[in-house]
Order: structure tokens, then sequence, then C-alpha cells
């Protein structure tokens, strides 16, 4: 135990040597602020980020045009439980769920700008107009005009000079901050990767803009004083000027002059496996599989078709579900009793018409709806036929062990000897 009992002194502390210099340049600090200027090199200055900015990115425009369009496309219905299970409900309540919430809006316009919001901003809101009790209208409102507080326990939002309880707006956020009020977007989440693909966008469109060449120095026995470095600087710049637009691909600079390329090569430098890199930066963001950011780099048809089931079950159904939710307790209240809204989330399948029939077929076939229920899926008249209002299954199926017993005979005819008719003729 002489280790912990044996008093022994204590070593001083390290000391760090810390330079507020560099042996190069004495008056550049060494710190990571300064990192770049130790090279020579100003400090990056990255684009700001905005909605507007972010969105001249490719791949963000992808993400927020295809899901914002996609849930707008979604077939929503109002619909009252009865006796006889779920019915669509009429009048004016459909007519603003279904067709059109406002004089001024049809519904896949109101609901493309409010997903719009939700997937740039990170909130989308909408004010539900009442007369008494009845639901009128349903206005969509900017939430970068709306503030939204608690008073006591009750949710406000204001808007233009005034005041809207809670159960009179519609409000779905992207991801709730801490304090239930504020909420973070998906671009504010993701800025530094959209910072990234417009400095790349920029980088391309200069170099590019330039015809190709990258930033050059002017190597040789420059002339003395800064005005004769300005006048070297000055010819060889007409000279690649004058070239570029004869379209010579040679131009004269002065003899024991040289230039050199400065900067990288973008090849070398992997911006365009940087730039695709990015595309499966936002998918993550937006929670998009790649190859409905048209990014087919890894798609085969098996993964492909795995990716879209993975867009219903995980994506489109969680945001449909979160509007029916909101609507549902705004629209009704807590206690709504029958009446509810919903998606058909069926019709995100209309492309593909050969499956969709074959499903809508084998229902039918399983007695799982009737054939006029079938053709009301598909938007068509029923059908005149008594029958086609009745659940029907195929007469091949019977319960095991009940099945007919036949005798032994073509496709289950009677039995290959048997000479009835001819017995009866002789007799």
């Amino acid at each position: 135990m002489w280790p912990f009992n044996r008093s022994q002194p204590m070593t001083p502390p390290v000391q760090t040597e810390w330079r507020s210099a560099s042996i190069e340049n004495p008056t550049v600090k060494v710190s990571e602020e300064n990192f770049l200027a130790f090279f020579g090199q100003s400090s990056a200055n990255l684009p700001s980020v905005t909605i507007d900015s972010a969105l001249r990115v490719p791949a963000v425009l992808a993400a927020v045009s295809f899901l914002s369009r996609t849930l707008a496309y979604l077939p929503l219905h109002a619909y009252r439980d009865t006796d006889k299970g779920a019915v669509k409900v009429g009048g004016k309540l459909q007519t603003i769920v279904r067709d059109a919430p406002n004089p001024e809006m049809g519904s896949f316009k109101f609901r493309q700008y409010f997903w719009q919001q939700v997937f740039t901003g990170g909130r989308g809101l909408a004010w539900i107009e009442r007369s008494g009790s009845s639901v009128e209208n349903i206005w969509p409102i900017n939430a970068k005009k709306v503030t939204i507080k608690r008073r006591g326990l009750k949710l406000v939002y204001q808007f233009e000079g005034k005041e809207y309880p809670a159960e009179d707006i519609i409000d779905v956020a992207f991801m709730l901050k801490d304090d239930q009020t504020g909420h973070h977007g998906p671009i504010q989440m993701a800025a530094k990767a959209i910072q990234l693909a417009l400095a790349m966008n920029d980088y391309g469109s200069q170099f590019f803009a330039g015809g190709g060449v990258p930033p050059l120095a002017l190597t040789g026995p420059l002339a003395a004083g800064a005005d004769g470095i300005k006048r070297s600087m000055d010819d060889t710049w007409r000279a690649i000027e004058a070239a570029k637009k004869s379209d010579k691909p040679v131009f004269a600079i002065p003899p024991g002059y040289e230039l050199k390329p400065v900067g990288f090569d973008p090849a070398k430098g992997q911006m365009i496996d940087a730039r695709r890199f990015q595309v499966e930066e936002f998918a993550r963001a937006w929670q998009l599989p790649p190859v409905f950011l048209q990014d087919l780099t890894r798609a085969t048809f098996t993964n492909a078709e795995q990716q879209d089931l993975h867009l219903v079950k995980h994506l489109i159904g969680h945001w449909a579900g979160a509007l029916e939710d909101e609507m549902n307790l705004k629209l009704f209240g807590r206690g709504r009793g029958s009446r509810y809204v919903r998606h058909n989330l069926d019709g995100i399948m209309r492309g593909d018409l050969k499956t969709r029939i074959e499903a809508i077929a084998r229902a039918v076939q399983t007695a799982q709806m009737t054939p006029n229920e079938a053709r009301a899926l598909e938007e068509r008249a029923a059908h005149s036929n008594p029958a086609a209002d009745e659940l029907l299954v195929q007469g091949a199926t019977v319960v095991l062990g009940q099945q007919p017993e036949r005798g032994i005979g073509d496709n289950g005819g009677p039995p290959l000897d048997d000479n009835g008719e001819q017995n009866a003729a002789a007799a």
C-alpha cells in the first residue's frame, strides 16, 4: 500500500507553450480560425442559406416538390361511421375537404402550398373559418408571419394583428422544439450541407464561365514596382481574353514568363463524387429514398420497387396521418363522434394499373368487396345487375373435408367406364 501512504512531492503541471505568431508570418496567429491564412489564403466565405437560395439546389427542389405534390395528390374524404361501416358524408363538409377548402383554391393547390411550408420552413398553418359550429372555409396562413405563444395553458397564434385560438388553426410542424411552440425546419437543419452544395454550384459555374481555365499565376522576371507588375498582368490577361474571343487554343505571353494554375482540378478534388454524395445527404434530411431524387446510381429493378414500398409505409403514410389527426381534432373536436377525414393511400397506386386491377379482382373473388364497390374505387358507375351488390366467391372453394365426391373421369366428370346410356337402350 506504499503508493498511497507515502508522501511524495507533486509533479508540477506541464507548461504548454502557446505561440501567437507563425515563423513565416509573425502577424498571423496560429489558430483554427486562421488556418487558411496560415497558407496565404483567406477563410472560406460560404453562401448564406435561405429558403429561396436552398431551392436553387436541384436535389432540395426535387425533395420539396416531390413530397408536396405527392401528399396533395392523395384523395382526401370525410367519412361517417354507421352500423353498416364507414360511408362518405356529403354536403359542405365534403366539398371543403375533398374539392375546395375556400373559394380561391382547389384541394390540390391548397394542400400543395401547405406541405411546401412544412418541407421548407418547417411548419404548415391553416385557419378554419366558422359560422357558429359550422365550418365555412379553410384558409392557408404564411407561417413566417405568425407568432406562436402560450398564454397560461392556452396556445395562441398571432397573425396580422389578430389572435387565433389553437382550436381554429390546423398546425403541422416538421419537428417541434422543446418549448412546443417553436419548430425546426429541414432547410435550417441541413444548412451546412446546403451551403456546401451552393458553394460547389458557384465554383462550377465560375469555372466553366471562365472557359474551364482555373485561376492562373504569372511567374517570371516581373517589372519592378507595383505599376510594372500591374502592366504585366494586364498584358497577359488581355492575351487570354483575346484567345477566348477568337476561339484560338493558343495565345502568346512574353518570353521568360510562365502561367501556372492556382487552386485544384475539379476532377482531382472529387467534385462530381461530392455533388453526388450531396444528393444522398438531402435524401436523408427529408427521409426520401434516393430514387425519388432521380439518383439511380445504386438502383436495381428489385430495390427500386422496395423503395416504392418504403415511401408509402415509412414516409407518405406518416405525414398523411399527421394531417388527418390535426384536421380531425380541429374540425370535429376531441369528442368528434362518428365523423372523421382520411386519405386514400390507394390513390398513390393509380400509376400501376396492372397491380391495382389484379388486387381489386382478387378482393372481389374472395368476397372482400362487391363488384359495385370495386367499380366505385375506379370511379365507375354502379352496374344495374342486382348481383353486383352481392359478395361473391368462387364455387370451387369449399370447407376442407366437405368437397363433393365424384367418380374419376375427364375433368371431374362421370367415370370413364359409365355405360349407362347403352345399358338403358339395350333394356
